[in-house]
């Protein structure tokens, strides 16, 4: 079945980095675009970034514009978000998904990972 592991979260302080890693399973990677997403306390999960299936092109929303980077290693089926000079509203849990959306059979629901927490603070 379709999973997403998303990991690599953590506390960082202001204008720190981190990289974030999501492994993709039971689907065909290579074949799909992939985003990045963002959920803060008491906010909507709001898009971040895309990225084309073959890794070259990317567009990000202007809040994280010049700060993170996506990109992919289709034969490791992985995506990954570089967050670099990071800032305190950018503390959020993070998600990656797949576009357009994969559903579980089942409950017909869309198929996310647990996502990641990650805590910008001094």
């Amino acid at each position: 079945q379709v999973q997403l592991v998303e990991s690599g979260g953590g506390l960082v302080q202001p204008g720190g980095s981190l990289r974030l890693s999501c492994a993709a399973s039971g689907f065909t990677f290579s074949t799909y675009a992939m985003s990045w997403y963002r959920q803060a306390p008491g906010k909507e999960r709001e898009l971040l970034v895309r990225i084309s299936s073959t890794g070259g092109t990317s567009t990000y929303v202007d809040s994280v514009k010049g700060r993170f980077t996506i990109s992919r290693d289709n034969a490791k089926e992985t995506v990954y978000l570089q967050m670099n000079n990071v800032k305190p509203e950018d503390t959020a849990v993070y998600y990656c998904n797949v576009n357009p959306p994969l559903y579980d059979s089942a409950s017909s629901s869309r198929i996310w990972g647990q996502g990641t927490q990650v805590t910008v603070s001094s």
